[in-house]
């Protein structure tokens, strides 16, 4: 293959690339949270899992939510529960966190406390090579 082919397809490909990952985000279920937020529990649903395995189990390219906190608040607590082993990818403005099931929990991936205003991508990931429906539920009451 002569070199300067190459050159023009490279770029080609790469921007076909980025133009897929960027529709694939567009394609994230997006919530504002604001104080008080009705109701209360907010439930969103997907699938658990995707290709990228990492120490937050399997997880999906591109969130499977993206949360806006418009103000930031002194309790929040976001639960995942699915059929399969479900697992919690947080990146945010305070950084990424991976939430995993714990017996405090019930086995279920949960965190709870102050999140500040900005904008939150969700990944849930799967433990098992599967994917699950689940259920995420965000709550400003605690238990």
């Amino acid at each position: 293959m002569k070199t300067g082919l190459l050159l023009r397809l490279v770029p080609a490909a790469l921007a076909m690339s980025l133009s897929l990952t960027i529709a694939k985000q567009a394609t994230a279920e997006q919530v504002k949270i604001s104080p008080n937020f009705k109701p209360d529990p907010l439930t969103l649903t997907g699938k658990s899992g995707g290709s990228n395995k990492g120490n937050c189990g399997n997880i999906a390219p591109t969130p499977n939510q993206v949360i806006q906190v418009t103000e930031s608040l002194p309790y929040l607590r976001l639960t995942v529960e699915g059929s399969g082993q479900p697992t919690l990818l947080i990146d945010g403005p305070g950084g990424r966190f991976c939430v995993l099931p714990d017996n405090y929990s019930g086995k279920k991936p949960e965190i709870t406390g102050f999140w500040q205003a900005g904008s939150y991508s969700l990944y849930v990931g799967e433990l098992s090579q599967g994917q699950y429906n689940y259920t995420l539920s965000i709550s400003q009451q605690k238990k």
